[in-house]
């Protein structure tokens, strides 16, 4: 009796499951869930594939790094190294002049990072605030900078710096970014353009009622309220300095005297007989190394990793703010 009882229990409580979820109501909760599982699901899949195809190289890199250099020929080795080195980085380092060419570069980057940001925040403040015939004219130019390359320019830019000395000097990458002419100085106008007509006008109304003047309406009032243009224009043309070989190339900024990361690793193949023979690779390699491009193309990446380690580590630290700075200046591509 007692089994049957039981057994009745369970019947009894089966047809209940099976009733609730036979409601109509119930139906439609189920596949809501199921829609959400199934979409988070879906948007985790594309999200892990597109991180995958980005941090791809840097992994490849990174491998390729601390991999020994007798292993560069074995097929065998693909991702985890048979023997694990730091000659890579050793050579590397001899080839790039790293912390000489890293403090010229950071130099380089900085100063020119800090007189684009003047620069082309005053032009920016100029065509939003302060109105007169022809600024629409003069901002459309502006426009068509960022459009036409760099190499319509280059010459010219390079007859003027000859005829004024400035060829070999790295006071001509300074002039042309204190001049509002840096890298992609246009988009930079055309950010803080945008940015300080997204500020209420009574704040430069109010300033100039108390007696300030336009110059000191721009510093004191209007550029402490453009944080969030500051922060991407700081970040974009420090980048964009650092990687820069094209203006670097042209005006002769990099010698044996101010080396630059970019232009060593440019001529990296120059220096790296010198380079084996000071770390002692190569005994490992061989004389004909040379006859090798498949290590002198892996030092090529491994100095391109040590030269990129630097913005790596300092978007780390400014990543919350230069997100921020993102949102609010609009730049969405």
């Amino acid at each position: 009796m007692k089994i049957s009882k039981i057994l009745d229990r369970i019947k009894a409580n089966i047809n209940e499951v099976i009733d609730y979820f036979n409601q109509p109501r119930t139906k439609l909760v189920w596949k809501k869930r199921l829609g959400e599982f199934f979409g988070k699901l879906f948007r985790m899949i594309i999200l892990f594939g597109l991180c995958f195809v980005i941090l791809f190289p840097i992994i490849q890199q990174i491998s390729m790094a601390l991999r020994a250099p007798q292993d560069v020929n074995n097929p065998a080795v693909i991702w985890i190294p048979e023997n694990w080195s730091l000659m890579n980085l050793k050579i590397s380092i001899v080839v790039l002049d790293y912390w000489r060419a890293l403090l010229n570069t950071f130099q380089l980057s900085f100063i020119s990072m800090l007189l684009q940001l003047f620069s082309t925040a005053l032009a920016g403040y100029a065509f939003s605030r302060l109105r007169f015939r022809g600024s629409n004219i003069l901002f459309i130019f502006v426009i068509i900078t960022i459009v036409t390359p760099p190499q319509a320019l280059s010459l010219a830019q390079f007859l003027y710096f000859r005829q004024t000395g400035l060829i070999g000097k790295q006071f001509s990458i300074y002039l042309m970014s204190g001049l509002g002419m840096g890298i992609r100085s246009g988009i930079f106008i055309y950010i803080f353009r945008q940015f300080f007509k997204g500020l209420p006008s009574e704040l430069a109304e109010s300033a100039q009622l108390d007696g300030a003047s336009v110059f000191r309406t721009f510093w004191n009032i209007m550029l402490p309220n453009a944080r969030g243009a500051i922060v991407t224009v700081g970040l974009f043309a420090f980048v964009w300095q650092w990687n820069d070989a094209y203006y670097v190339a042209i005006f002769d900024v990099s010698s044996e005297a101010f080396p630059l990361l970019t232009m060593q690793l440019i001529n990296a193949a120059e220096g790296m007989y010198q380079a084996l023979f000071y770390t002692g690779g190569l005994s490992l390699i061989g004389q004909n190394v040379w006859e090798n491009p498949l290590f002198l193309a892996l030092i090529s990446n491994v100095s391109a990793l040590l030269m990129m380690l630097p913005l790596l580590l300092m978007y780390l630290l400014v990543q919350k703010q230069f997100v921020e700075s993102i949102e609010r200046t609009g730049i969405v591509g």
